[in-house]
């Protein structure tokens, strides 16, 4: 058998609102291994919203949320993956205890995350049931299993003191995709453990940050090219293959679902942060915390909300 991880973020570009890295863990079958998984698991999921017909929609989150869209099918297919895993969470405290139990501490000293144990995840369980069902019966009958499904949140505050700390916030980025990276080899490893991680930028070399994270390692460059770089390491017997791919979260589904995870886990953390603020002046428009809409609403809230104060070191991101 293969163990095959996914790893993508979502909130690496905005000034607001956390930064989510998140893993998704299959074991499958060697010839399986390069194989399209959208075409092996076609009975219950897809990669595009149009004739679903009642399937998952597992895609990079960019294609899979928008504004008018929302977070229904994030929110579906994360949720019904979990059920596969016998997790069903109701609220958004039980969402992060499953996800990132560590930074439920963090978020205890934010405001507007003060009453995420009354957050409940509204979604169709019935639907769920069919959805995850289908989904595990498809998995099965291809001896596929999801063996797990894990997060790295970094609010506002954690997220400013690493960045100064390091003086470049793609180091807190890689950063956090290592401690997914550890999570995958401490806990999944097998003869044959590939993870696949979406490449950041035009970044092609990974051979002096990796041997930084994991120094005990052996390492090899297996391929630094213009499209994938991949790494060979090994450590008292046990080894793992990591993969930097471009594009990657449109190119394998456990990036893709990844990528899902991540955007659902801010999307709702976003909520929480847009809801505290407008419960002092409805009329505020809400933000998704990108650059320029992100400087809107903090001008926004020093012009409406002069009185609520607010430390900026846990609101706004240094760059």
């Amino acid at each position: 058998m293969v163990v095959l991880a996914g790893i993508d973020e979502a909130g690496f570009g905005p000034i607001l609102g956390p930064l989510v890295v998140s893993s998704s863990v299959f074991s499958l079958p060697h010839h399986l291994s390069t194989a399209d998984l959208w075409q092996v698991l076609k009975k219950s999921v897809g990669s595009k919203r149009p004739h679903l017909a009642g399937r998952l929609l597992v895609a990079d989150s960019k294609k899979v949320y928008n504004r008018s869209v929302g977070i229904k099918h994030l929110e579906r297919s994360v949720l019904s993956c979990l059920r596969c895993l016998g997790r069903e969470p109701v609220t958004l405290t039980e969402l992060l205890e499953l996800l990132c139990p560590d930074c439920l501490e963090q978020l205890n000293d934010y405001s507007w995350y003060k009453d995420i144990d009354n957050l409940r995840i509204s979604v169709d369980s019935a639907d769920r049931a069919i959805a995850s069902s289908t989904l595990a019966d498809d998995l099965t009958s291809n001896g596929i299993e999801l063996l797990g499904l894990n997060s790295f949140c970094l609010e506002v505050e954690r997220y400013n003191t690493m960045v100064s700390n390091v003086k470049n916030k793609a180091r807190v980025l890689f950063t956090a995709v290592s401690r997914l990276i550890k999570n995958a080899f401490d806990n999944f490893s097998c003869d044959d453990l590939q993870i696949i991680i979406d490449r950041q930028g035009g970044r092609m070399h990974y051979r002096k940050a990796l041997q930084l994270m994991f120094p005990d390692m052996e390492l090899k460059i297996l391929q630094e090219s213009q499209t994938a770089s991949s790494y060979d390491l090994q450590t008292n017997g046990k080894s793992m293959r990591l993969h930097f791919v471009v594009n990657a979260d449109e190119q394998f589904l456990p990036v893709s679902l990844a990528s899902m995870v991540s955007k659902y886990l801010r999307e709702l953390l976003m909520s929480c942060m847009n809801r505290y603020f407008t419960s002092f002046y409805p009329g505020l428009k809400p933000t998704a915390g990108y650059w320029k809409d992100g400087l809107r609403f903090v001008e926004d809230l020093r012009t409406y909300l002069p009185h609520v104060q607010i430390d900026n070191n846990q609101f706004i991101r240094c760059r």
